[in-house]
Formats: C-alpha cells, sequence, structure tokens
C-alpha cells in the first residue's frame, strides 16, 4: 500500500469517527487521533482545543448536542512527506445542534503523523462559523429538559 493510500484510509477512519460524533458517539474517534499532547483542533465555534484531553472533551460535549448528522469531505487533495501528512479539501455537513438544523460547507485542512505502524490526526482546522457558535452558546445558556 503506497502511503497516500495509508491516508486516505486514515482519512475515511477520521470521517466515519467524525460520523459517529455527528450522531451522538464520539468514542470511535479515540482510534483516530494521536494523544499527545501537541494535537490540537480548531473547532467551527472558534475554539481551540490543544492536546488529547481537551480534543476528547470537545468531541464528547459535541456528540452530546449532535444528532441526525453527516458529514462528507469532499475535493480531497493529499500531500505526504515521510512522517507528516496532510488533507485539504470541503466539508459538507447536515445536521442537528440540539434542535436547530445545520448545513454548510466549510475548508478544512487535517494533518496526520505517522506513529509506529499507523497514520494519526494531530491536527483538525475546520472554517470558523458564527451561525453554528450561536447555536452553542444558545444551548449552553438555555436550561435542560
Amino acid at each position: 500500500m503506497s502511503t497516500e493510500e495509508d491516508i486516505r484510509k486514515a482519512s475515511a477512519k477520521f470521517y466515519a469517527g467524525l460520523n459517529s460524533t455527528l450522531n451522538g458517539d464520539s468514542t470511535p474517534m479515540a482510534d483516530v487521533w494521536s494523544h499527545n499532547p501537541d494535537v490540537s483542533a480548531m473547532h467551527p465555534i472558534d475554539a481551540i482545543a490543544v492536546g488529547w484531553d481537551e480534543i476528547r472533551a470537545s468531541l464528547e460535549n459535541f456528540a452530546k448536542i449532535s444528532s441526525n448528522g453527516r458529514v462528507e469531505l469532499r475535493d480531497q487533495r493529499i500531500c505526504v512527506g515521510e512522517d507528516l501528512a496532510y488533507e485539504t479539501g470541503f466539508e459538507h455537513v447536515n445536521g442537528l445542534l440540539g434542535k436547530d438544523q445545520i448545513q454548510a460547507k466549510f475548508r478544512v485542512s487535517n494533518v496526520y503523523r505517522r506513529e509506529g505502524s499507523e497514520w494519526r490526526m494531530v491536527h483538525h482546522h475546520v472554517d470558523f462559523d458564527p451561525r453554528i457558535l450561536e447555536i452553542v452558546s444558545k444551548l449552553q445558556t438555555s436550561p435542560q429538559t
């Protein structure tokens, strides 16, 4: 298998985990991400998570408010190095955050690092989206029923 095929496989695993998260279960993401303290994620709500513990917590919180979600990476472009690789493209997202329907197209950059024999996610960056920030803020301030 070529390195580019390895990255495509890691990407498919990441997006399967992200789809699971958008349907309320973030646990598959633990098998995708590096658990090192230098990993980072820049989410569409203008938040930056650094280190696996922060990223895991942000994914768990997002899963709690997400349902009926689907994300698909399109226009994928991959560039590989010896132990680092990145992909760019567009994430097409559809789902529910709380009771609000979201539909969006985000520019995305993902960075993978070879750890042993596996490629792991070390950085995920998605466009900021004020609409999603507004929904999340509303959910955080609303009394839970």
